[in-house]
This record gives C-alpha cells, sequence and structure tokens, in this order.
C-alpha cells in the first residue's frame, strides 16, 4: 500500500488549492438525497442533455463530438467501463484530479463508471441517474484512510462551490460524482493561470448553430435530429411545436452542430 504523501500536511494541501480555490474544510457526510437528485436533473435539463438510451446511440454521440474518449494516463485508470466516454468537462475533471490525487497519496485514481445508457444501467441504479447523460462518473473506494479524507475534502469543496455533486454510495463502496459542465469550466479557467492547455480539450467541442430545413416526405423528428447531431425537444424549443406532426415542405429551424 502506498503511503500518503503529505511531505508534512503542507504538501497535501498546496497539491489540493490547485485544485480547489483554498484548502479543503473537513468533509461533510457525502449522503446521497433526493435534493441531491434534484440538483443534478435540473443540471441536466438546463444543459439540455439528452439521456441516451443505447449503445448506439451513445456512439452518435460520439461520433457527434458531445462524447470524448477518457482513456486514463499516468494518474488515473479506468477499471470494468464499458463506456469510456464522457462529456469534455468530465474527461477535463478526472485528468485534474488524478494528478492530485496521485501526487498528493502515491496511487492512481480508479474510475469505475462513465457514461452508460439507460439500458445499461445496474439494476440498484436510480431512474433519475444522470449518468446516461455523460456528465456523472463514479471512483473507487481507496484502502487508505489518509486518501479517502483528502478526496472527501476536495469533493465537499467542489460541492461548496457549486460545480458538482458527490456521493460517497455504500453498495457497492464508491464516490458518484455528477459534474456541472459549464460551472466546471468557468470553476478551472478561475482558479488557473493555464486556461489554454487545461481548456483544450473543452473548447474544441462543438458548438451549435440553426439552419433551415425544409422537411421531405418520410422525415420524422427523430431523424432530422439524428442527422443534425441535437435532439427533438430542441427543434420542439426552436420551433414552438409540440408533439412530433410535421408536414412535408415545411420549414423548421434545427441546432446544427459546427466547431468552434
Amino acid at each position: 500500500m502506498h503511503r500518503f504523501r503529505t511531505g508534512g500536511i503542507g504538501l497535501g494541501v498546496a497539491l489540493a488549492a490547485l485544485l480547489v480555490a483554498s484548502s479543503p474544510a473537513a468533509a461533510q457526510s457525502l449522503r446521497g438525497s433526493r435534493a441531491s437528485l434534484d440538483i443534478q436533473n435540473r443540471v441536466a435539463r438546463d444543459h439540455d442533455y439528452s439521456f441516451i438510451r443505447t449503445g448506439a446511440q451513445l456512439q452518435r454521440f460520439v461520433d457527434a463530438g458531445y462524447l470524448v474518449p477518457v482513456r486514463g494516463d499516468g494518474n488515473y485508470t479506468l477499471h470494468a467501463v464499458s463506456y469510456p466516454y464522457a462529456r469534455p468537462e468530465v474527461e477535463l475533471f478526472v485528468r485534474r484530479l488524478g494528478e492530485q490525487y496521485r501526487a498528493t497519496c502515491g496511487e492512481k485514481l480508479v474510475v469505475t463508471s462513465l457514461t452508460r445508457p439507460q439500458n445499461r444501467q445496474p439494476r440498484n441504479a436510480s431512474e433519475r441517474s444522470v449518468h446516461p447523460t455523460g456528465m456523472a462518473l463514479d471512483l473507487r473506494l481507496s484502502r487508505d484512510r489518509n486518501c479517502r479524507a483528502w478526496l472527501e475534502g476536495v469533493l465537499t469543496s467542489l460541492e461548496r462551490a457549486g460545480v458538482l455533486e458527490a456521493t460517497r454510495e455504500r453498495y457497492p463502496a464508491h464516490y458518484h460524482i455528477a459534474i456541472f459542465p459549464r460551472d466546471y469550466a468557468r470553476y478551472v479557467e478561475r482558479i488557473t493561470d493555464a486556461k489554454p492547455q487545461l481548456l483544450e480539450r473543452v473548447a474544441s467541442a462543438p458548438v451549435e448553430s440553426v439552419v433551415d430545413y425544409t422537411v421531405r416526405r418520410g422525415d420524422s423528428l427523430w431523424e432530422i435530429a439524428r442527422r443534425h447531431g441535437t435532439t427533438v425537444d430542441r427543434i420542439r424549443a426552436e420551433n414552438r411545436i409540440r408533439g412530433n406532426r410535421i408536414m412535408a415542405g415545411q420549414t423548421l429551424k434545427v441546432p446544427a452542430q459546427q466547431q468552434q
């Protein structure tokens, strides 16, 4: 087992300060709650994230650039992750946290879950889980209680900063973390002067413009959304329509992806 690399307590606090604005206070319980799920789902709605239903749909999100690979590096590793993809801000979070965790604890951070389609959720998963949106990840609990205390302190501080919700789950034991993408990206930009390097992959994620599309015979909202890399809900909102009925010859405003 690795020793906790404090160099005295000072090193651990100094490293944590690179991730949070100040040294973490004593960790709270990190208990899950209905209120926490409410917050996570509200953030997903605010970002207009789809809840991905199948592996095939997840691959389309990867192809469109909405989800990026999370591969692991010298500071963190993946264990039994079926779909190693997440929102760009989640990948940024794991990279930053992994670097600080390895430097402090002398062991790699272990990611056990990332984006999970709804048809691949475990039986004990909440129906309101945001894993299918790509904004959540699970981390293994370390056997070293000092490492657990450090990580829980960091997660608690980031919760207080309003950039994530974290829960220490018991069955099976792990940390569930839901990242608030826009808030987290702004937070990192604010606390570091290395924005171009740290946010490079986030900045290259696709954004949307709105294009005119003339409905053709046989079109459906789902097919139009899929071809343009957007969602049915976004098309409905842009055109102020309800339901799924569209007519050939009708012109729709359709959000379409483009690179920043």
